[in-house]
C-alpha cells in the first residue's frame, strides 16, 4: 500500500457547519487542505466523507496517519 503525503504535522481546525457534508483528502496531496480536491485521482486513495451533526470545531487530520479518519488521534506526534 502507498503511504499518504503528510500535508501538515498538526491537525487543521476547522468550524463545521451543521447538516453539511465536507469530504477529507486522504492522500495528502490536496491543496485544499484538508478537504479533497480530487488530487488522489488514479491513486487508491479515496476521499472520507464527514457529516456535520453540530456546529462548532473539529480538528482534522493532516498528517493522514490518523486511526479515526478523518479527525485527529495524535499520531502526527510519532512521526
Amino acid at each position: 500500500m502507498t503511504e499518504p503525503v503528510i500535508a501538515a504535522r498538526a491537525p487543521i481546525v476547522v468550524a463545521v457547519e451543521a447538516g453539511k457534508t465536507y469530504w477529507w483528502c486522504a492522500c495528502g496531496k490536496s491543496a485544499k487542505q484538508p478537504f479533497c480536491d480530487g488530487s488522489h485521482k488514479g491513486s487508491e486513495f479515496t476521499p472520507v466523507k464527514f457529516d456535520a451533526t453540530e456546529s462548532k470545531q473539529q480538528w482534522f487530520c493532516a498528517c493522514k496517519h490518523t486511526a479515526s479518519p478523518p479527525l485527529c488521534d495524535g499520531s502526527h506526534k510519532k512521526l
